[in-house]
């Protein structure tokens, strides 16, 4: 598969006007605008799970629910109030355990969502403890962030899933240099999605969103302070967000993307260039969302009439 062939469609806002969010409607429960599970963290990095979950909250999710290492669930469960934290045991090697699978086997058929990965220990356990839980959530849109992405190097995936790359870790994923990547960047997405059976979203100034079809499509963005850390937790939590809600996984990965450099020019026009934190970025997606939902609503009302 050649990315000659496949040339990349570009994200404009005309594009992703043809894909509105869910109406769920005003009085629509929390139920009905999805539940999302965000699982991952160590003992040194949990917040890469808070900055995961609190953007899912923000992309409009109803329902979120986090599991950590048993050790943090307390804090965690503090710095969230609105999730309900569930406490994984670890090995002493400070990866989760696969038995850990078990305490999330009772939430299969009610999770839309997965975030699976953020803060997680790069460790062959870690992986093992991954593939466990896969087949749990079959039904639900899973997106695979940070070290979880290493479990496609075993074998292809079967469900519905998206993988949130950068240059380095798409070179270690597919045996590549990183320059090898930067220097075709689009052909690397377009490979991997063929490869792995996934819907791929490899991170740069032109983001590249890929899928196994061969269908591609870039976001340009200049937005050099979303190089930092937690950026890329915030955006899986916004993509499993928006899947939660019943996008696409493509869909959700194209509107993600947006979402997040939107948020990022604004807040460089507000703080300057550099500088601003990953944290910050959530609380700008509902007003994005909400402004984005108005201009579907009137452009479909005009075209209407």
């Amino acid at each position: 598969m050649s990315a000659r062939s496949h040339p990349a469609k570009l994200v404009t806002p005309a594009m992703l006007a043809r894909w509105p969010f869910p109406d769920h409607g005003s009085d629509a429960d929390k139920e009905v605008r999805g539940h999302v599970l965000v699982i991952g963290g160590s003992v040194e990095t949990p917040g890469a799970v808070m900055l995961a979950a609190v953007a899912a909250l923000r992309a409009g999710a109803g329902k979120l629910t986090v599991a950590v290492p048993a050790t943090v669930a307390p804090g965690l469960a503090i710095a969230i109030p609105e999730a309900r934290v569930i406490g994984l045991p670890l090995s002493n090697s400070g990866s989760f355990q696969t038995r850990g699978a078990d305490k999330l086997a009772a939430l299969a058929d009610a999770v839309n969502a997965v975030v699976l990965g953020p803060g997680m220990l790069d460790a062959p356990a870690s992986l093992v403890f991954v593939r466990s839980l896969l087949p749990l959530f079959q039904r639900s849109t899973v997106v695979l962030d940070a070290f979880a992405m290493g479990v496609v190097q075993q074998r292809p995936l079967d469900q519905p899933a998206v993988l949130t790359p950068h240059a380095g870790e798409m070179a270690k994923l597919a045996g590549l240099t990183k320059q090898a990547i930067c220097d075709d960047p689009l052909n690397a997405a377009l490979v991997a999605a063929h490869l792995w059976n996934t819907c791929v979203v490899l991170k740069g100034a032109c983001t590249f969103i890929a899928q196994a079809d061969g269908t591609t499509w870039c976001h340009k963005a200049s937005t050099p302070g979303l190089a930092t850390s937690g950026s890329g937790d915030t955006l899986a939590g916004l993509i499993g967000g928006l899947a939660a809600r019943g996008l696409a996984p493509a869909v959700a990965s194209a509107w993600g993307v947006s979402l997040h450099a939107r948020a990022g020019a604004l807040l460089s026009r507000r703080h300057g260039p550099l500088g601003f934190l990953a944290r910050e970025l959530s609380a700008e997606f509902p007003q994005l969302i909400h402004a984005a939902s108005r201009r579907h609503r009137k452009t479909s009302a005009t075209s209407g009439a």
